[in-house]
């Protein structure tokens, strides 16, 4: 691995490291002031979306005249607010950019990428001094398409990998994946999976169909859980909002937003406490002081 630029900042809270490699690709580490390295910690991975920066991900107090996109995702405060809930473990959080703003199109680009991902997600675990470490996989959008080619390109899920969740990008499965999902899921202890969409198999924009009936999260997510539902038990409930299906021992969890008006609530998913409750769902601090899809629970929490 080739770190071509290294920058090194530190603030009064988290410790931030920045850098590229392979040209390309932009690395962003935030690790809590406090990590320990006899502590568990939880590497997460969270791949950008489509046409957003490292720094609009992460997320600002508004000023006037701002980029909107500062106000759509928070992931750095909702990391805040995680570390708050679980204070005995490391929470660290790896954000990935690529100079095209898309995984989809970075992969284009990169035809080895089968191999380059698993490296890269090997390599930068690796740069973490830490004793126990588990690794989540997380991503919005177009960041999905990172972690399909992190599966495409394992010949099974690896134990360390302990959370895969799908904020609204999971575009790209098909059945082809479901085989080493299974087998994760069968096989690993503590494996979680929770996945994330709206129905935008509906949605307008100007009048015109955002995606076609197959094409979008609606349509791919629930074909993901008619595979798993015939390997898993899933119990079935309703709130005003959302259809929501989980597992026996609720490992796997999907998230559905309903769409009366058929609009867009793609960043939604995220900003409402999503990349909090893809940490947390199915643990002990699942909904604890916060609801998914409810008024942000992290506000205070931004710089």
């Amino acid at each position: 691995m080739c770190i071509a630029c290294f920058v090194y900042s530190q603030t009064s809270g988290p410790v931030i490291d920045s850098f590229r490699i392979h040209g390309d690709i932009k690395v962003t580490i935030d690790k809590p002031a406090d990590f320990f390295k006899k502590r568990r910690t939880i590497i997460t991975f969270f791949t950008l979306p489509n046409g957003n920066s490292t720094e609009q991900t992460m997320g600002k107090k508004m000023q006037p005249d701002d980029d909107w996109h500062f106000d759509i995702q928070h992931i750095r405060a909702q990391t805040k607010f995680i570390r708050q809930q679980i204070p005995n473990k490391n929470f660290v959080v790896i954000f990935l950019e690529n100079n095209y703003k898309s995984w989809p199109s970075w992969k284009q680009k990169h035809p080895d990428f089968k191999k380059e991902i698993p490296h890269l997600v090997d390599s930068l675990a690796d740069l973490i001094d830490a004793g126990r470490k588990e690794i989540y996989l997380n991503g919005h959008s177009g960041g999905g398409s990172f972690i399909f080619g992190y599966l495409a390109g394992v010949e099974h899920i690896p134990s360390s990998v302990k959370r895969i969740s799908f904020l609204d990008s999971d575009y790209g499965y098909d059945s082809s994946y479901y085989p080493k999902l299974k087998n994760w899921l069968h096989n690993v202890k503590d494996a979680a999976l929770n996945v994330f969409a709206y129905n935008d198999s509906i949605a307008l924009y100007n009048g015109k169909p955002v995606v076609s009936a197959t094409g979008g999260t609606w349509y791919r997510s629930h074909l993901m859980l008619r595979h798993l539902q015939d390997d898993f038990f899933f119990s079935k409930t309703n709130t005003d909002s959302l259809i929501i299906y989980k597992s026996d021992d609720e490992k796997i969890q999907f998230y559905f937003k309903i769409n009366t008006d058929r609009g867009i609530y793609h960043t939604q998913q995220v900003e409402l406490n999503g990349f909090i409750h893809s940490v947390l769902c199915g643990t002990k601090r699942d909904s604890k002081k916060y609801s998914y899809y409810y008024a942000r629970a992290y506000s205070d929490l931004i710089e």
